[in-house]
């Protein structure tokens, strides 16, 4: 018994002496052209597929519009924008230099297919080790990465004419306006209007961006290499300079219970409209307008205000503060109030 201990004691610092000349010389080659020994990545692919299957949240979390035409073409336009280079998009080739990774990333349209769509949110989320996979660069935004999923969760279906009219032939960056509309005037609910901010509001929310400082994995990618004169330059071109003051007419009071609610308050939740308007001073605090606003996303990021994740600005805790005790109705009444309003002027 005393001989097989010690052998299995031998063996044991054999093995470290061993994996340490590996590691501290070079023994390995890690060049992504001479590939993995025969076996390494078939055990690498097993192990990232049960992995994802056994983290990846339950099926009754993927969210009823998954099927949303807008949360569809949000997503393939971020798609477009930010994974296109290395899954490419339905009809369209991988380029060299993506299939010159090793492993490749698998084309779409073939990788989607053996995953439920709360597989591909762990994976969009989380990213993959030793894949080149990233993870989301957004903590707390998964209301934005099941827009991906949509997209990708559309992608079986999709072909080279679709791809193009959702998000463009890919010959170049995706512009603000593909997003949230030539002059700013969105109509998908999940992406909000610019032509009712003023362009100190846009300016504050590209910086912010940019920054870090408040989490969108979707505006971060967009405003990651803007510069300052190309912030004001978008700012001055879908801002308007007068929101303030031409939300000085009140709003009509309603039975809506997202009227009262905004208009009177509660207990435990303060009035909206005294910093939002409709009905607001002309010069009151810098606070954006909400009448007309895109539904979906007003919902969004009051639940990311109620829950601290929204970050922002010097304000940010005001927010969190008035958001923190909204139900989830509320908040959905609230935007569904705001949305329905006529916006001051209808933008410019």
């Amino acid at each position: 018994m005393r001989l097989v201990l010690l052998t299995l004691a031998a063996l044991a610092v054999c093995g470290v002496i061993a994996t340490a000349a590996v590691v501290g010389f070079g023994l390995y080659n890690v060049s992504a052209r001479q590939g993995h020994l025969p076996g390494v990545g078939w055990v690498l692919h097993t192990t990232f597929k049960q992995s994802v299957r056994l983290r990846a949240p339950e099926a009754k979390e993927v969210p009823d519009d998954i099927t949303s035409p807008d949360r569809i073409k949000l997503g393939a336009l971020h798609f477009q924008s930010a994974c296109a280079f290395c899954h490419a998009a339905p009809g369209q080739p991988r380029s060299a230099t993506a299939l010159s990774m090793n492993p490749p990333p698998p084309h779409i349209s073939e990788a989607v297919l053996q995953w439920e769509p709360q597989h591909m949110f762990w994976i969009v989320e989380q990213g993959v080790k030793m894949s080149g996979m990233p993870h989301w660069p957004a903590d707390g935004r998964g209301d934005e990465i099941w827009s991906v999923v949509a997209y990708l969760n559309a992608v079986p279906d999709m072909t080279a004419q679709d791809q193009t009219a959702l998000a463009g032939d890919g010959s170049g960056a995706v512009r603000c306006s593909a997003c949230h509309g030539e002059e700013g005037k969105s109509v998908n609910t999940y992406v909000p209007r610019l032509d009712i901010l003023t362009p100190d509001q846009i300016t504050q929310a590209l910086v912010q961006y940019r920054d870090g400082t408040r989490r969108s994995g979707i505006m971060q990618e967009a405003a990651s290499g803007l510069s300052d004169a190309q912030i004001d330059r978008i700012a001055g071109r879908y801002g308007v300079a007068q929101v303030a003051s031409a939300q000085a007419a009140d709003a009509a009071e309603t039975d809506h219970a997202g009227a009262r609610l905004a208009m009177r308050g509660t207990d435990a939740v303060p009035a909206c409209t005294q910093c939002h308007g409709p009905g607001r001073a002309a010069d009151a605090p810098i606070a954006p307008v909400l009448a007309g606003q895109s539904r979906a996303y007003m919902e969004s990021q009051l639940k990311l205000w109620r829950d601290g994740q929204r970050g922002g600005g010097v304000r940010a805790k005001l927010m969190t503060k008035a958001a923190q005790n909204l139900s989830d109705a509320e908040i959905t009444t609230l935007a569904d109030w705001f949305a329905g309003l006529a916006p001051a002027g209808d933008g410019k």
